[in-house]
């Protein structure tokens, strides 16, 4: 923390549990969640699982590694998420044959199919939340700053 930062009076109100941004993301990502479930509900796909998919619907066939990568998960959260996707039909995972230690996913015909659900997904979320594209686009953008900022070493 700099000298400056720690110099700086923060008003009591300021320091009011609403106040605080970090809760308002937090608060905010709870909401996410809870306003995503009867829409994946519809499609049987839980937030953590339709992230996986959105991933394998962009690049295909992916090791499990680098969609533990895009999505900042660990294997231990990732690969039970694997394991119901598999169950349910919507991926396959194999051996990379040039690399054992590497486990290949990719989307079965089923799991490729439901890429159409994304617009009514997509819809359904977008109604919930209240703003056009270009809103929900400069929210992103911003938060994709904030979390770089926080990221950064």
């Amino acid at each position: 923390m700099t000298d400056k930062v720690q110099e700086r009076a923060i008003p009591d109100e300021e320091k009011r549990l609403e106040r605080q941004l970090c809760f308002a993301v937090y608060a905010t990502a709870h909401a996410f969640n809870r306003a995503y479930k009867p829409i994946l509900d519809r499609v049987g796909l839980t937030y953590p699982q339709y992230l996986v998919m959105l991933v394998l619907w962009e690049k295909g066939c992916l090791p499990v590694k680098t969609i533990g990568e895009q999505l900042d998960l660990d294997s231990g959260t990732l690969s039970p998420l694997l394991k119901r996707l598999e169950q349910a039909g919507l991926i396959g995972r194999m051996r990379d044959p040039k690399d054992e230690r590497q486990v290949i996913v990719s989307l079965t015909e089923k799991g490729a199919g439901m890429k159409c659900q994304v617009n009514m997904i997509m819809a359904a979320i977008g109604e919930a939340v209240g703003c056009d594209m270009d809103e929900m686009a400069s929210l992103r953008d911003r938060l994709q700053r904030l979390r770089a900022n926080l990221t950064a070493e």
